[in-house]
């Protein structure tokens, strides 16, 4: 199949977006389809920059989102289509789709291309956190996207719920994968611990971007507890104001490849905090680094913990009940290792290969059902 990727985001940016994106085209070329990836460009690009990239990437035009740097908004350009065009593509994946990707649904239209548009960004959880309304607004533009897709791809039972209750139909669930090869316990690193917790902590890390919609300061709570120290990777726009917020916290900054798996088994709790996450990778990858998780019981890690079994579920929002999670999981360590065993266990088949040709399998049946509807 001749397959393009419409995505509003690519490496290098690091989101979840974006990780799915390179995955799911990685995974094309190995089953031997064809895919052409096109993205925003970013600031300062230079020809190399798709050089490692699994297949060819068109980038289009963009501009930083005001206040939000790291994240790129596509303006409108002609490159869209006609890279859909001479790509002769069989059919249309977009990711994320709420700029671009609407961009990319017309084109598909236009062209009669069918399309499978990837849930992966609660917009409304942002509209609320950002502009304090226009919840409104963002489903409808979602509605129109979804709406016109062939097949919206949900990545957890809460997320294919709220699509559903919103009015968009033909909702199918396709969860993410996770590399259990990169990611895995017996990368736990005593060195790195020594240098985090020089005097014997426990070591409770978030992981993730800094920024408004993850509430990560609800970790002030859990900086108060006596041997503790929380680790913070990542960046954003919020971290000067966590840099204030959590005391005693390590930020160590943007980390990625080996170095994240390094961090991610050297943890001995992982803690996410944010209410909006329709999926949630890192879990995925906490888990499968063998760390027990506290996350709030709302979105994607609803489907994720197996609450007493792998980690702790919480009320969202709620600091005190994240602080007396992670102390009562500090407090015992057998309990950590069992978590962390279990979770290890829950994630061992949820490999990319195993998602992306599940992906496939939704690709071959829109397919299917645009060649019935023809005849």
């Amino acid at each position: 199949m001749r397959v393009v990727i419409v995505t509003e985001s690519f490496p290098p940016d690091v989101n979840g977006v974006a990780h799915c994106a390179q995955q799911t085209a990685r995974h094309l070329v190995r089953r031997g389809h064809d895919p052409l990836v096109v993205a925003p460009a970013v600031a300062g690009a230079t020809d190399t920059l798709d050089a490692d990239a699994p297949c060819p990437v068109v980038r289009v035009p963009s501009l930083p989102l005001p206040g939000y740097p790291q994240v790129r908004v596509a303006l409108p350009s002609r490159r869209l289509a006609t890279a859909i065009a001479a790509h002769r593509a069989d059919v249309v994946h977009l990711a994320g789709p709420f700029v671009l990707g609407v961009r990319g649904m017309a084109a598909a239209t236009r062209l009669g291309l069918p399309a499978v548009a990837v849930y992966q960004t609660d917009l409304a959880g942002y509209a609320r956190t950002y502009m304090g309304a226009g919840e409104g607004a963002a489903w409808r533009r979602l509605r129109a996207v979804h709406g016109a897709a062939d097949r919206t791809l949900a990545p957890s039972t809460a997320a294919a719920r709220d699509l559903e209750t919103h009015g968009i139909g033909r909702v199918r669930l396709w969860r993410r994968g996770v590399d259990t090869v990169r990611f895995r316990p017996d990368l736990r690193d005593e060195a790195l611990r020594r240098a985090l917790a020089p005097n014997g902590e426990l070591l409770v890390g978030y992981i993730g971007r800094l920024a408004p919609e993850k509430h990560v300061e609800l970790l002030s709570g859990v900086c108060g507890l006596p041997g503790v120290r929380v680790v913070v990777v990542g960046d954003g726009p919020s971290e000067p104001a966590l840099r204030a917020a959590l005391p005693g916290a390590r930020f160590l900054g943007r980390r990625t490849g080996d170095d994240l798996a390094r961090i991610f088994a050297s943890l001995d709790v992982f803690a996410h905090t944010g209410p909006y996450e329709t999926f949630c990778q890192t879990v995925q990858e906490a888990m499968a680094s063998g760390v027990p998780v506290v996350a709030p019981a709302a979105g994607g890690p609803l489907d994720l913990v197996d609450h007493r079994r792998t980690g702790l579920l919480v009320p969202p929002d709620d600091t005190a009940a994240l602080r007396d999670a992670v102390a009562s999981l500090a407090a015992a360590p057998a309990l950590r290792a069992a978590y962390g065993r279990a979770g290890r266990t829950a994630v061992e088949s949820r490999t990319w290969e195993a998602v992306g040709d599940e992906l496939i399998g939704h690709y071959l049946e829109v397919l299917r059902d645009r060649t019935a509807v023809a005849a």
